[in-house]
């Protein structure tokens, strides 16, 4: 090839090389490669032959077991736990592991924005963003847990998804040891250590350290209640609240309890059920030292110990945990 120096002593390493000098024609916007090794998708096609790489070749990896055809590959590819950044940014403190993650962020001073959205006319400067945006106005949802079928239309959210059933937590709490699943949820887990409350609200001056809870607290002044039931229309301040409403009209279920099998549509009752089968009694009655498996027994109870008249009645009300 006229406008390359690289040379081989092996003809197969030569005849593969040939192949990154042919182009091929440019993929359709939201193409996804699934490898059929291990199910994983790409939306690019060279990140997809990287990862093809992966499963086979004489350089293996110590740490994840990934193995590469080329020396050159497995050098950057330890980089990821190495932690190594030999990229860096002449226009800003950040740094890359791998150049093709350079060259991307470097689109981001210029300015350049050459993908554009015909449906809404956003415009975003890597294909692969630009991919992933096209999806909201289809609605296509190409990467599906095998486990539950839920689908998403980003790698991105699929990846994490994913961790409710494996029950990795790759974020870990440096003060407490605690394993979060997604970055933001350790970054909003660490202003408990650190006291930090960034949300402030404008009518009460009360802050909050968590975004959602500051929106919710919003609605307490407003009176909005955004989520209505289109079967009854009541409204609902609060999604969580709206969600179990919807069980009433679908019959949903989603709560089962494994020793027995019945079902429950809120995971309070679920919680109180399990008390059956794990013999725990969380409330308790200071008067006569008594434990109870639920609330309203010990409401029950305490009404017996009032009829006596010789008992001052059961006034004062503990609960244990």
């Amino acid at each position: 090839v006229d406008d390359c120096d690289s040379s081989f002593q092996q003809p197969g390493a030569y005849t593969m090389h040939l192949q990154t000098h042919v182009e091929e024609p440019p993929e359709p916007p939201g193409t996804v490669h699934r490898c059929d090794q291990c199910g994983e998708r790409f939306t690019g096609q060279s990140s997809y032959r990287e990862h093809l790489s992966g499963h086979s070749g004489p350089y293996r990896c110590e740490q994840c077991g990934k193995s590469f055809s080329y020396f050159s590959n497995y050098k950057t590819h330890m980089r990821v736990h190495t932690g190594e950044k030999p990229y860096v940014c002449d226009q800003c403190p950040k740094s890359f592991s791998f150049l093709s993650s350079y060259k991307r962020h470097q689109v981001s001073h210029s300015g350049e924005k050459p993908y554009q959205c015909d449906f809404c006319g956003k415009s975003f400067s890597q294909s692969g963003h630009f991919s992933v945006h096209l999806r909201n106005h289809t609605g296509e949802k190409p990467f599906q847990c095998d486990k539950c079928g839920k689908s998403f239309s980003d790698v991105s959210g699929y990846k994490i998804h994913l961790r409710v059933h494996t029950g990795e937590k790759p974020y870990c709490c440096n003060h407490c040891g605690r394993g979060f699943s997604q970055l933001g949820n350790l970054k909003s887990h660490m202003r408990i250590h650190t006291g930090e409350k960034p949300y402030r609200c404008e009518d009460c001056g009360q802050s909050f350290s968590i975004s959602k809870t500051y929106k919710q607290h919003v609605l307490t002044h407003t009176g909005e209640k955004p989520y209505k039931c289109d079967e009854c229309g009541k409204g609902f301040g609060r999604l969580s609240n709206y969600s179990r409403h919807l069980r009433i009209h679908t019959g949903e279920q989603p709560y089962r309890c494994e020793q027995c099998g019945q079902c429950f549509n809120h995971p309070h009752s679920y919680n109180r059920h399990l008390r059956v089968h794990t013999g725990e009694k969380p409330y308790w009655c200071s008067k006569c030292k008594r434990w109870f498996t639920q609330p309203h027994s010990l409401k029950r109870h305490r009404c017996v110990e009032t009829d006596d008249e010789e008992s001052t009645g059961c006034i004062e009300v503990r609960v244990v945990g």
